[in-house]
């Protein structure tokens, strides 16, 4: 693993600014692929909730369940175990908080694994009532949904075998087979700034992971935080190599026109800054990288 890895060096300004070192990555630790991290003491499951305006509150009241759609192959932030079927991750945790800001115990959560291509169409189509999963706000998924949040910020980076000298920056992608998750920010992005790099798609990233590992692609490109997951799980075979060289901000994936709801979740978020930073420490943060909330956009 290198040494010395800044997060986010782009989007210092933005106040969530995440370094690590050299075996202290996201994945093994609580959270990740390990061990289930306990936020349960940070909050309460809220009681009679007064929430007026929100068709999707008023629809999960009534069906007495709310239904949360997630990723569940990245370590760290949004992982599901094969053999206990327990989820774990910064991201399981946050939606974990807001479905009991919103009255919701985690026995009357449905979480539900949504790859990223699919991910306004659910929304659209009532699937489910919110998506929590490394979910990068942009102006054009909003025309189809709305976000709550930003609650986290990270960037873009590659993901490389240990022993890939020829791959060192985004300067390197020339005629290399970059792979990503069909629909993400950051397949796009390889499509519109880096035409002589050679895009592949998989649905989920584990498949990119894997690919790169048989040697079917060069390189994986994705969030930082996502990628320093699945390095920190396979030291010995895989590397996170260069900065970040783009800025992304998470988001809560929501109903588009649900402004009571957003709004709700947005004043959580805001509130809420030490439950933040303890399911922060809880799981990212037991890897050693530091970080803050950044602030939320309740546009």
């Amino acid at each position: 693993m290198r040494k010395g890895i800044t997060l986010l060096a782009a989007a210092a300004a933005a106040a969530l600014v995440l370094s690590g070192c050299a075996g202290e990555e996201p994945g093994g630790g609580p959270g990740g692929s390990g061990d289930k991290a306990d936020t349960s003491k940070l909050y309460e499951v809220n009681e009679n909730v007064d929430l007026e305006g929100s068709p999707t509150f008023d629809a999960a009241t009534k069906a007495g369940k709310i239904k949360i759609g997630v990723k569940e192959d990245q370590p760290g932030l949004g992982y599901k175990d094969a053999v206990s079927g327990d989820r774990t991750g910064f991201d399981i945790e946050i939606a974990k908080w807001m479905a009991a800001s919103l009255g919701f115990s985690e026995d009357e959560i449905t979480f539900e694994a949504i790859p990223s291509a699919n991910r306004e169409q659910a929304l659209v189509n009532g699937d489910i009532d919110m998506y929590v999963g490394t979910y990068s706000i942009t102006d054009e998924r909003k025309e189809m949904i709305d976000f709550a949040g930003p609650y986290v910020i990270t960037g873009q980076g590659l993901l490389v075998l240990k022993d890939n000298e020829d791959i060192k920056s985004e300067d390197d992608l020339a005629g290399k087979k970059v792979c990503s998750a069909t629909g993400s920010t950051p397949i796009q992005n390889i499509r519109d700034n880096f035409p002589k790099a050679k895009p592949v798609e998989f649905d989920v990233y584990s498949q990119c992971v894997d690919a790169l590992k048989d040697g079917s692609v060069d390189v994986v490109t994705t969030d930082q935080l996502i990628l320093l997951g699945y390095a920190s799980q396979e030291p010995d075979e895989l590397k996170v190599v260069g900065e970040p060289f783009t800025t992304e901000k998470y988001g809560i994936g929501l109903p588009k026109g649900d402004d009571a709801l957003r709004h709700y979740l947005n004043k959580v978020l805001t509130d809420g800054s030490d439950v933040w930073q303890g399911i922060y420490d809880a799981t990212l943060g037991a890897s050693g990288v530091k970080a803050e909330q950044p602030k939320v956009d309740d546009y």
